[in-house]
């Protein structure tokens, strides 16, 4: 068990009240140290004054049905690297397709017991760790691209590209084997997710469109039609 002057910290943002106590105790349980609320502006506001280790957030906060979507993007505006994980009713393949554009890192329904609940809280920090040590190059070169893991930052010919964790991961997955193409299956595994094709395809477009965002002419990320993905050398990608 952390000591509470180690333990991360959680922003919890959930309005029913019975809810909200049942996870804190559980998060708590686990270790972390919980700032809990009902509503988005002040969870936003506590993040502006710091941020936490990770934000598990409702889509449906009071009256404003998709005020979880608005406090998702207003964090990833403060924090690209910050974990952001969706705890919602809602299960729609629009929903969790529309979460994961947004920025979150993971999406859960309210159908899943408290300890699974527990059980992604942590591999996501998990693999936030890993993607710090899994290395003895702090940071890699690969051709264009530039991934520094001690502080999850990714760069493409000296620009900047704000990625999640779970896309800076997935990134990392990808390139480590220039040419080798990868299963989204191998992807939710390298990346510990638990998501569908759906999903890793809603990650690799959001990912897509950044590097695209800094050179139009990014084609590094191919499909591999029936099989998944692989990245290219700057030198192959055609």
């Amino acid at each position: 068990m952390l000591t509470s002057s180690d333990a991360r910290t959680v922003v919890l943002v959930e309005d029913e009240a019975a809810l909200r106590e049942n996870y804190r105790l559980a998060l708590e349980k686990a270790g972390y140290r919980v700032m809990d609320f009902s509503a988005a502006s002040t969870a936003l506001a506590a993040c502006e004054k710091a941020l936490p280790d990770l934000a598990l957030i409702d889509i449906g906060l009071g009256n404003d049905s998709e005020a979880g979507f608005g406090l998702c993007q207003s964090l990833r505006s403060l924090s690209a690297q910050l974990p952001i994980m969706f705890l919602t009713a809602r299960d729609s393949e629009l929903d969790v397709i529309s979460g994961l554009r947004l920025g979150a890192d993971d999406y859960l329904t309210k159908d899943i017991s408290l300890q699974q609940i527990i059980t992604r809280v942590n591999t996501l920090l998990r693999r936030v760790d890993a993607l710090k040590s899994q290395t003895t190059t702090p940071v890699q070169q690969i051709a264009e691209l530039t991934l520094d893991h001690e502080r999850l930052l990714a760069s493409w010919a000296g620009e900047k590209v704000e990625l999640t964790v779970t896309e800076f991961w997935l990134v990392a997955c990808l390139a480590k084997n220039p040419g080798q193409v990868k299963s989204r299956q191998q992807l939710m595994d390298a990346a510990n997710l638990v998501l569908d094709d759906q999903t890793i395809t809603a990650h690799v477009k959001r990912i897509r469109k950044k590097f695209v965002h800094v050179d139009k002419s990014f084609t590094a990320i191919q499909t591999v039609y029936g099989l998944g993905y692989r990245w290219l050398d700057t030198d192959t990608a055609v």
